[in-house]
């Protein structure tokens, strides 16, 4: 079992990697959100996931541990495979889909692509204690979830303008980090044009 593998990107883009460690040639399935951490990196480090069936090797990789963790803790869920691990991870950040199971915000899980009202009932059935109990001992707890619905409506106002998911994501971090008392869509999306 591999736990991480540590090289140089030869070809990345928001689906996958190849990493050369040693004159071999990886190719990584990554999340959107990995992505966005390791575009600017020649030479990463990806925590990762080894999925093995009868006709294949599949690699998942994470450019932070807590994000294999909460891949793996997705898949333990019966109905959830790699790809829409994957999927999830790449349509939302690790702490909105904490949050959401957490807050048992089915509507939230059911707007990634394969998700569907029964599998997200499961995900918070089967996922809750544990997400709250994850990270650092503290885990997530309970909260209002207008902070994340905003982020949410301005990422997908920022994509319908014509905005890369990448890009929309980017700015909205920065705007977020920039002004911490937005606290409107439109103050948000403003901010984040601002930053681009």
């Amino acid at each position: 079992m591999y736990a991480y593998i540590k090289g140089k990107l030869v070809e990345k883009n928001p689906a996958f990697v190849i990493l050369d460690n040693n004159g071999i040639g990886y190719l990584i399935n990554i999340s959107i959100n990995t992505y966005t951490k390791i575009q600017n990196e020649t030479d990463v480090k990806l925590h990762v996931h080894q999925q093995i069936t009868e006709d294949a090797h599949t690699f998942y990789g994470f450019a932070e541990e807590s994000e294999k963790q909460l891949f793996q803790q997705l898949i333990s869920v019966s109905g959830v495979g790699c790809s829409t691990a994957r999927m999830i991870l790449s349509a939302m950040q690790a702490s909105d889909i904490q949050q959401a199971i957490v807050n048992e915000n089915v509507s939230v899980l059911e707007k990634v692509k394969g998700i569907g009202p029964k599998t997200a009932k499961r995900m918070i059935l089967e996922l809750k204690d544990k997400m709250m109990k994850m990270g650092d001992g503290k885990g997530v707890q309970p909260s209002s979830f207008a902070h994340n619905n905003i982020r949410t409506e301005a990422l997908n106002a920022l994509m319908a303008l014509g905005f890369s998911r990448v890009q929309a994501d980017a700015s909205i971090q920065k705007a977020m980090k920039n002004t911490p008392s937005v606290n409107t869509v439109e103050a948000l999306i403003k901010e984040a044009l601002r930053t681009m």
